[in-house]
């Protein structure tokens, strides 16, 4: 049986930031990933969107990694020519009685040290963005948009260049505590079960993280969040779209509502919604259109029918159910399940992709401790 120092499980963008850090640190690094490439679940299904830390629970660790995660990761791409824009967004009250909505999300983004808003009447939203029809609105400078693909690729040349090896097509079946390490099984595609040692191991495997939770004996049950899951469907704009930011609505349960988010060659998409379902499943319904351009033309009315063309969809790794309040990450060690050497991740959903990078050191940190 193969020994190691680190495995981290997931090769999505926030597993990648893991291990670079780790590798940076001086740790021996595994990466397994169940699928033939890395980045193929929730890191190659979001609006790409360099958030900048407006929405989250004042002291909580969303709020706290997305605003350092956000610096970091545009020192990052602008070091390393990584695809980026900070293109700014608008978050925008259609109706006066939303304003209050936008007054609670502007105190909250000040105390979690987001001080560059500013407040737009509709005179001067006008001025912005001819189109866009709201009373009121915030301007977010620091949000933008990020080639999440080409971010992927410089975490991973990075963890690789420390001595990190990636292993694709190898998941992970299960594990069990064994003396002063943790045994992982793993099988290949034809059905061959191999088992590795690790003293750490980090469980940042998104959708799949509490399912493979489950399957480590010693882990108590008791200790692990429930799984739900929330598909959010996109749209594609068909032509070009007449906006040079990003356009959010006041926030819905269990998401940010129906955006226009814009890539890197000004392509604008619309999503994501949320639809809370059993299990991951990426289809798109293209009759979840009618809700697209009902929501959009509260604030861009002049919405031509027939410009929205099914897109792809994404879902969020969910540890609360409809109706409940969100979630704070987990980082779930020993002191929460009594297993050293382990650290889970679970809810790491939006701003996962922001925050990657301090989701990286911070885990880096804790498993020194661990």
């Amino acid at each position: 049986m193969e020994t190691i120092d680190c495995v981290v499980i997931g090769a999505g963008v926030v597993g990648l930031a893991c291990a670079r850090a780790l590798a940076q640190a001086g740790r021996e690094v595994i990466i397994l990933e169940r699928e033939t490439t890395f980045g193929s679940g929730i890191s190659a299904r979001n609006s790409e969107v360099i958030h900048a830390g407006l929405y989250y629970a004042p002291g909580s660790l969303k709020a706290h990694l997305c605003v350092s995660g956000r610096d970091m990761l545009y020192r990052y791409c602008a070091e390393r020519g990584i695809g980026h824009q900070r293109c700014g967004k608008l978050l925008v009250a259609p109706q006066p009685q939303q304003t209050d909505a936008l007054k609670n999300i502007h105190a909250r983004a000040q105390t979690n040290g987001v001080h560059d808003l500013r407040w737009l009447n509709s005179s001067e939203i006008r001025d912005m963005e001819p189109e866009l029809d709201a009373h009121a609105a915030l301007l977010s400078p620091s949000t933008g948009i990020v080639d999440s693909h080409g971010l992927m690729l410089g975490l991973l040349g990075d963890a690789e260049h420390h001595g990190a090896m990636l292993a694709l097509a190898s998941p992970v079946r299960g594990g069990r505590v064994d003396g002063d390490g943790i045994v992982l099984q793993i099988v290949d595609d034809s059905g061959t079960e191999t088992e590795l040692r690790a003293g750490c191991v980090i469980n940042a495997a998104g959708l799949d993280a509490i399912d493979i939770a489950h399957h480590i004996e010693g882990v108590p049950t008791a200790a692990l969040p429930q799984a739900h899951f929330a598909r959010g469907v996109y749209f594609t704009y068909r032509g070009r779209a007449p906006f040079s930011r990003l356009i959010y609505p006041i926030p819905e349960a269990g998401g940010l509502g129906v955006h226009l988010t814009l890539d890197l060659g000004g392509q604008a998409k619309f999503g994501p919604d949320v639809e809370w379902i059993d299990a991951p499943d990426y289809s798109v319904d293209p009759a979840r259109a009618e809700r697209f351009y009902t929501a959009i033309r509260k604030w861009w009315p002049a919405l031509e029918d027939g410009r929205l063309d099914p897109g792809y969809a994404g879902v969020r790794p969910k540890i609360v159910g409809p109706g409940e309040p969100d979630a704070d990450f987990r980082f779930d060690g020993p002191a929460q399940h009594g297993i050293p050497g382990l650290i889970q991740l679970f809810g790491i959903e939006s701003p996962g992709l922001t925050a990657s990078m301090a989701i990286g050191e911070h885990v880096a940190q804790l498993a020194r401790r661990a």
